[in-house]
């Protein structure tokens, strides 16, 4: 089973750093695409260039894969998974982790935020306005994908502060996990093996 762990924008660390060897004890595959060049507009056009350009080099064309999108990367797995259909590469399932969750349309990130925030205010997971973000990363449009999601989806939850946006995946009918940071791992292992066997 092969997992491709879509980092964070703007080469923002990851919470979980230790994600990608961890899943390797638990038999999952993971892959991590290099996602940088990002920093100029359109930061999430070239994201998503970056980062289906990375998969294409890094799996097989034939291979199914999950995409996990952590934090910013989330609004952005349904363009990914479009360019993995683009490529004949089937995408099982998609997981977002402490993340906020597409919507219809081409909305903003500023705009996501007030819409799934519980009083429509900039969170405190270390998604709001930050000093080192370009001025245009929050007000920019976002890929739309008029037909996702075309694969199961599941939300897993390791940061409290996103707790609103899990209660907002499973009133879509999505599986959520939650779990601490160091647990992260097995929970996405759980989640991934039953989006696979739901797709």
């Amino acid at each position: 089973m092969i997992a491709v762990l879509l980092p964070p924008p703007l080469g923002r660390p990851s919470r979980l750093p230790h994600l990608a060897e961890r899943l390797v004890d638990r038999g999952v595959t993971p892959i991590r695409p290099e996602t940088g060049g990002d920093e100029t507009p359109p930061h999430a056009a070239r994201y998503v260039a970056r980062a289906s350009m990375e998969i294409n080099r890094l799996v097989a064309a034939a291979s199914p894969v999950a995409l996990v999108g952590e934090g910013d990367a989330g609004p952005l797995v349904g363009a990914v998974g479009a360019a993995q259909r683009a490529a004949h590469r089937p995408v099982f399932g998609y997981v977002l982790v402490d993340a906020l969750l597409p919507q219809p349309g081409s909305p903003t990130r500023a705009e996501l935020e007030r819409a799934q925030s519980p009083e429509g205010a900039v969170g405190d997971g270390g998604e709001g306005r930050r000093s080192d973000e370009p001025s245009a990363y929050r007000s920019e449009r976002l890929p739309m994908v008029a037909d996702w999601p075309d694969a199961p989806c599941g939300y897993l939850l390791t940061d409290p502060s996103r707790a609103h946006v899990a209660r907002l995946a499973r009133m879509r009918g999505w599986t959520v996990r939650e779990t601490a940071p160091e647990e992260a791992a097995e929970a996405l292992r759980e989640l991934l093996t039953e989006l696979r066997g739901t797709g």
